[in-house]
């Protein structure tokens, strides 16, 4: 099976998607799941190679409609339960598409 490529996204592509990528890094590695994670930004997401894209919800509502793969939209990056959450449902659903 591949890894999944997940990119984080903010506004510029180096701060908060930043904060974003290595607390999904963390628990992906808490988990033991091998995955690849970068950054990127709002205007150029949607051109990027990956799987899926985590991004806050004010800024999502601008891809969702571009986007060809999942986007999921995180309502506080640094609510580490709700990131936990969310990026492992997206790895438990990676595994069945």
């Amino acid at each position: 099976m591949s890894v999944p490529r997940i990119q984080t996204v903010c506004g510029y592509g180096c701060g908060s998607s930043l904060l974003l990528r290595t607390n999904i890094q963390k628990i992906a590695k808490a988990h033991d799941i091998e995955i690849e994670a970068f950054c990127g930004d709002v205007n150029t997401c949607c051109a990027n190679d990956c799987d899926v894209i985590f991004i806050s919800r004010e800024l999502g509502e601008r891809v969702k409609d571009r986007a060809k793969v999942p986007v999921i939209e995180v309502d506080n990056f640094m609510n580490k339960a709700e990131v936990e959450q969310k990026t492992l449902a997206y790895l438990e659903s990676y595994g069945r598409q």
